[in-house]
């Protein structure tokens, strides 16, 4: 039997609509939370969630 569970919201900590199993490797994904409306792009290897930080926009300078 293969494990599974509910994908955590990384900013607020509650379920969100995805579920993953220990084989299940997601690369850029980008993870919704329905509760605190956040989106952020994670990865995911062998039940094992890295937040990917991405750089703030800057403006362009002439």
């Amino acid at each position: 039997m293969i494990a599974e569970q509910w994908l955590l919201c990384p900013i607020c900590g509650n379920k969100t609509r995805v579920k993953i199993r220990g084989d299940t490797i997601l690369k850029n994904f980008p993870l919704f939370c329905p509760k605190c409306k956040q989106e952020t792009l994670i990865n995911v290897k062998q039940l094992n969630m890295s937040v990917i930080k991405e750089p703030d926009a800057q403006t362009q300078s002439r």
